[in-house]
């Protein structure tokens, strides 16, 4: 069986607004993020790192940020592609385990609704998919309260059937 690792990482300013998605799920906040699409750097992580780990390129070569079409995208719309452009080289997620890097908003509350989102997009279950945050303890742009990132690692596996 031939297995892949990928590593996916993305960083949105913050900016105006009351919220902010993460896995395609609104999460109350003092402010929103700065982006083309709809800002989900948990998603956006999880693109790159399938894209990553089938040798695919990146988010930006796939749905690039100059391209008006993208403009407010639904991430989760982009999550599906990325997993049909998988499937179509034969590859299946095996797992998915994202680090969401911020001081607010906090994520516990949301966690549920974040993990069956992504698993109704991958089309996996449960327990491939583990969301978990952590702060920078007051340093670097995440500790300013600047802005949110995330870093996601998969391992997908080659299908040997149909």
């Amino acid at each position: 069986m031939k297995l892949r690792v990928g590593h996916g990482y993305d960083v949105h300013r913050f900016g105006p607004g009351d919220h902010v998605v993460l896995a395609g799920v609104r999460v109350p906040h003092s402010a929103g993020v700065i982006a083309h699409s709809d800002g989900d750097v948990l998603i956006h992580a999880l693109c790159d790192a399938l894209f990553g780990a089938a040798a695919l390129g990146d988010i930006g070569r796939h749905f690039p940020d100059t391209d008006p079409r993208y403009r407010g995208a639904d991430s989760r719309i982009l999550l599906r592609r990325a997993m049909a452009l998988l499937h179509a080289q034969r590859w299946d997620l095996v797992n998915a385990d994202l680090t969401l890097i911020a001081e607010a908003p906090r994520v516990a509350p949301h966690q549920c609704a974040m993990i069956a989102n992504l698993c109704s997009d991958l089309g996996v279950d449960e327990d491939r998919i583990n969301i978990k945050a952590t702060t920078t303890e007051g340093l670097g742009f995440a500790g300013r309260r600047e802005g949110i990132a995330c870093h996601a690692v998969v391992l997908i596996a080659e299908r040997t059937s149909p």
